[in-house]
């Protein structure tokens, strides 16, 4: 699985989307993670469509059931149809992946275009500070900020934002010290042009490519941090369906009842690779150096 990090995508000028889907295409590897992403996506959507039980609801004649043809994926400990609490999961999951790595990006980017085209004292306060953050593991800081912020989803998601938002800061920062001596860029500013417009109309959009593979591969560290934080009961809360809070239950259950972990297991596990198989066809395809 591919951490948290850097990405190294150069930036360019020229990288039209036609270009890039065509190059997206041929690589089997980030179509395969489409797909698996887009299957659980729509899941998670058609969820209140979909002909399956409440997943709330409880059967005291049906504990632990093992897979069947009343409940395809079994039950849990209190009679839940499991696959009901998963397709209902991929939204707690999805959603959390998604809107977590949004607000490191929209306070990361920020931050690194201030830092990293103004320079100076501005420029050394932003880099101290991006620098301690990152000095500590991800995933703890992120446990210390939900159980900080209090167990909810939306604080889940808030820790693993601000969690993930130095990374963005750094990756934008190195990407503007790289563009901001670019001809085009010293062209705007001969001819008057504000530093807001010269961000905005010419540095930005030659640093977007490395973030947006960047954000890719950090929604699937993001789902594997909302279902830890939901595993240690700081993230959904029951009895909504969270795939890392099944886990937790099914943790007591290893021997009697197996498909309770499996299930959830293999779903983070299959939405996790997707991403990062489709943040490595991202990075292909949006590098200006391959063909």
């Amino acid at each position: 699985m591919t951490a948290i990090g850097e990405t190294g995508i150069p930036s360019a000028v020229d990288r039209t989307p036609s270009r890039t889907w065509r190059k997206l295409k041929a690589n089997k590897g980030a179509i395969v993670g489409l797909a698996i992403i887009a299957f659980f996506a729509i899941l998670a959507v058609a969820a209140p469509l979909l002909p399956i039980p409440d997943p709330n609801a409880t059967s005291w004649s049906a504990i632990r059931k093992a897979p069947s043809a009343a409940h395809w994926l079994g039950t849990d400990d209190i009679g839940r149809d499991i696959l009901s609490r998963m397709i209902w999961g991929a939204q707690a999951s999805l959603m959390a992946g998604v809107f977590s790595v949004a607000i490191a990006v929209i306070i990361g980017v920020p931050f690194g275009l201030i830092s990293g085209y103004f320079g100076g004292w501005i420029d050394m306060v932003i880099s101290r500070i991006t620098e301690a953050f990152l000095a500590m593991p991800f995933l703890i800081t992120a446990i210390a900020l939900a159980a900080f912020l209090g167990p909810s989803l939306t604080n889940a998601m808030i820790a693993i934002g601000l969690s993930a938002m130095p990374v963005f800061v750094r990756l934008t920062r190195g990407q503007v010290l790289s563009v901001k001596t670019e001809e085009y860029v010293e062209g705007a500013r001969s001819i008057g042009l504000r530093s807001s417009s010269i961000i905005t109309r010419y540095i930005l959009p030659n640093v977007f490519a490395p973030i947006l593979v960047q954000a890719t591969l950090t929604i699937a560290t993001a789902i594997i941090a909302e279902a830890s934080l939901s595993f240690l009961g700081l993230g959904q809360q029951p009895p909504a369906p969270s795939w890392g809070s099944m886990l937790n239950v099914a943790k007591n259950f290893l021997s009697q009842a197996p498909w309770m972990a499996m299930w959830p297991g293999a779903a983070i596990f299959l939405v996790v690779i997707g991403f990062n198989l489709l943040g490595d066809g991202l990075r292909d395809a949006l590098d200006p150096r391959e063909a």
